[in-house]
């Protein structure tokens, strides 16, 4: 597979990085802190999953083909990984929220504090410091200037976003008007019978928040990875509920680029391109910031109304940022 590099910005977008001296202005709504990093470049847009056999041996923990691509997206050096990233924000003038630890996107924040929008959750709903957990939320919040509750995993341990068991935290979002963005949908990366034992496709089925909703009416919701790639079951919530939003982070780099975009297309034929936020699921792989970017420039079924939209104005909307 080759794919041409692209500049973040084309067409009018870069008509106005001339005019202005910098690139328009993207939020990027799913980014992870942390001291990531990867053994060897990762491809983009690869082709397919592969099958893996138990009988085999041990199985490779993503499912991706190996194959060669350009450009490849190459990891931030040891240690480094914060400073590239936020190199990359400033050159491509990027906003982004970032999730973590408390402390350690705090460490963020006190780096760019301009393009650094906190975000941090609970763990675990089955831990057993529940209490605990809530006044650590209540106080990131109310007091140490957090933004949005996630990234909220409960995918991962197998629970539905409606379980009672998390509703104490939601309550709490909805209570200190929060937003909160749930894991829906795309995960595992093709091993997670390998890698991740308790995670069921099941729990991103994006109508399971029905119920969550039904409970918390004001709260708003991003729904991580769209919901991939349960279109009709994303589009029927959207429909349903206009406090839903939906992010397009690690969809847009973890599946076949046509797939991708067929995905993306279907949200804005079916009505939605005002709740469609651009991300990158950003882990270890800086340049990942500006080859995500240039697929939503690049996009064809796109107009340059809703290229800004996805890529800026609707999470300012979500996100009550002022322009």
């Amino acid at each position: 597979m080759t794919l041409p590099f692209v500049s973040a910005v084309t067409g009018q977008a870069a008509l106005a990085q001339n005019m202005a001296g910098d690139p328009p202005p993207v939020i990027d709504v799913h980014v992870h802190a942390g001291d990531f990093s990867a053994n060897a470049p990762m491809c983009p847009n690869a082709a397919q999953f592969l099958a893996s056999d138990p009988a085999d041996g041990p199985e490779a923990p993503f499912g991706w083909s190996k194959e060669g691509c350009t450009p490849a997206l190459y990891p931030a050096a040891k240690g480094q990984y914060r400073a590239e990233v936020l190199a990359e924000m400033k050159r491509l003038n990027v906003t982004a929220v970032v999730f973590g630890e408390v402390d350690q996107v705090k460490a963020w924040a006190a780096a760019a504090p301009e393009r650094v929008i906190p975000g941090t959750a609970f763990k675990s709903v089955v831990s057993p410091d529940q209490a605990e957990q809530l006044k650590r939320m209540e106080v990131a919040f109310t007091k140490d200037g957090f933004k949005v509750m996630g990234e909220i995993g409960l995918q991962y341990e197998g629970i539905s976003p409606s379980d009672m068991r998390a509703e104490p935290y939601f309550a709490l979002a909805e209570k200190l008007d929060i937003p909160v963005a749930i894991h829906m949908g795309t995960g595992g990366s093709g091993r997670a019978n390998v890698s991740s034992p308790k995670f069921r496709g099941s729990m991103g089925n994006p109508l399971l928040l029905e119920e969550l909703l039904a409970r918390h009416p004001k709260l708003r919701v991003q729904v991580m990875h769209a919901g991939y790639p349960m279109a009709e079951n994303m589009l029927t919530l959207l429909q349903a509920s206009s406090h839903v939003y939906v992010d397009i982070a690690g969809l847009i780099w973890s599946y076949p680029r046509k797939e991708v975009n067929r995905y993306i297309q279907r949200l804005v034929d079916g009505g939605f391109g005002d709740r469609i936020m651009y991300g990158t699921d950003q882990l270890a792989w800086p340049g990942l910031m500006a080859y995500s970017i240039g697929l939503i420039q690049n996009a064809d079924y796109l107009t340059p109304e809703q290229k800004r939209d996805i890529l800026y104005n609707n999470a300012a909307r979500f996100l009550r940022i002022k322009k």
